[in-house]
């Protein structure tokens, strides 16, 4: 929701912005084939009833819905999201992050697709135009690693703990899901005072 909000302030403010995906785990620590549904783990990890994670998160779908976007949050497979980033690396080096970033969220959160199983992430991939074999052949190792991780250690370098965050000309951050009219505002006065967006 956060990236369709950017995008929708990019287009109220009308200057060229280069967007820059990066890569930063929620949870590093969770697993891949996770049991927990999306309340049992909100429930657990904010210290709050199933109830009120089912209400919190009903707003959130709201607001996606305001969006045009459609989450699946009562059937959404929670999963550690490493590979799924080392897979939106490699799609950088080949010219498709975006078309990558892209089809895992829409997957995620719309498809309810198991975005940390190797298949889904491989089938995902060749949709975008990745190779089969070159991806599984990423997804087997370790390629990428040092690179999703050099992602996440800058952004404890910006105290980033939460998402979305969006940093701005690499000094200028702005977190939590923003209306589109709220970014244009930050984007423009980052444009008044820097002249330019390098990022």
């Amino acid at each position: 929701m956060g990236k369709k909000r950017l995008e929708d302030a990019i287009k109220k403010i009308n200057e060229p912005v280069e967007v820059v995906y990066r890569c930063f785990e929620l949870d590093p620590n969770a697993a891949r084939d996770n049991k927990q549904n999306i309340y049992e783990k909100l429930a657990e990890k904010y210290g709050m009833s199933i109830e009120q994670a089912k209400s919190n998160t009903q707003n959130m779908v709201e607001m996606a819905k305001a969006e045009g976007l459609d989450y699946k949050m009562d059937t959404l497979i929670l999963t550690n999201t490493f590979d799924a980033h080392r897979l939106t690396m490699f799609a950088k080096s080949k010219g498709l992050m975006h078309e990558m970033t892209n089809r895992i969220l829409h997957a995620f959160y719309t498809e309810s697709k198991h975005i940390g199983d190797h298949e889904t992430l491989i089938e995902l991939a060749v949709e975008v135009g990745l190779n089969r074999e070159e991806v599984a052949e990423l997804l087997a190792g370790n390629q990428m690693s040092s690179e999703v991780r050099a992602d996440e250690e800058n952004a404890g370098r910006y105290g980033i703990r939460s998402i979305p965050t969006f940093i701005i000309n690499e000094k200028y951050a702005l977190t939590g899901a923003q209306s589109a009219d709220v970014m244009a505002q930050a984007l423009q006065q980052v444009l008044d005072q820097d002249g330019s967006y390098k990022k």
